[in-house]
């Protein structure tokens, strides 16, 4: 297995697929799917767009759908739901299909949705993430981070390193052997620097704090937390999501 790591979705090679890509969006779009699927909903359907989102969305009974919808940090007008994985308890989403659309989160799964096998993949659910990868072996491995418009996220980072010490210490093999490029070094770094003081470093974090201006203190203990959901996100269908469960 080789892992490479890109920080925003623009900076992933545009001339290859690798054989597994994972899309990384902590704060919070990939926690959100991640809850929503272990709350039992019965699928998750990307949009970059929101019109394209509430346009797709009304063929689905009202019963049925749950629009999230957000824009920096806000959820969009005319959306059930903004980003918040709070909101994705079993009574709010059990049985439903949650039709998305975020800032950052949705634009990386729409970036790798061309690979054999697409996951969603966040702090909470790292383990399980951790466990597939290591029973599936892919030959090349991406990790994603969504960013924040374009730019570096510490708390994606963060996760992908948490991902590339959960593979290093099941397969044990040292990171030389595992890493497909320097980020994967970094981001392995930050993790093991952080890795008892998430909530910390989220609070440090640009997009945390901007959160925080938000009232988010919540969904950032939330989504600070690892290994306590074991659904993983995997694509069914080109921006379809469903959960796949260790």
């Amino acid at each position: 297995m080789k892992l490479f790591v890109y920080h925003t979705p623009e900076l992933t090679p545009t001339d290859r697929m690798p054989d597994c890509a994972i899309a990384v969006d902590v704060l919070r779009a990939t926690t959100t799917m991640a809850t929503a699927l272990a709350s039992g909903a019965e699928a998750i359907q990307v949009f970059s767009n929101i019109d394209k989102l509430l346009q797709v969305s009304e063929q689905w009974p009202a019963e049925k759908r749950i629009r999230a919808g957000e824009r920096g940090g806000k959820q969009v007008p005319g959306c059930d739901l903004g980003n918040s994985p709070l909101n994705c308890t079993p009574a709010r989403v059990k049985d439903r299909r949650l039709f998305i659309s975020t800032t950052n989160g949705t634009r990386a799964l729409q970036r790798i949705q061309a690979a054999p096998t697409v996951l969603a993949a966040a702090l909470v659910n790292r383990q399980a993430v951790v466990d597939y990868l290591v029973e599936q072996q892919p030959e090349t491995l991406w990790i994603v981070g969504s960013g924040w418009e374009g730019s570096y996220s510490l708390e994606d980072t963060v996760c992908a390193g948490a991902i590339a010490s959960g593979i290093e210490e099941k397969l044990g093999v040292g990171i030389e052997i595992l890493a497909g490029n320097d980020e994967v070094v970094a981001a392995l770094s930050l993790y093991q620097h952080w890795q008892h003081r998430l909530l910390e470093l989220m609070h440090a974090a640009s997009h945390g704090q901007r959160l925080l201006r938000l009232n988010g203190h919540e969904d950032l203990k939330y989504c600070a937390q690892t290994d306590t959901l074991t659904a993983i996100p995997i694509q069914k269908e080109p921006g379809t999501l469903v959960s796949y469960r260790t």
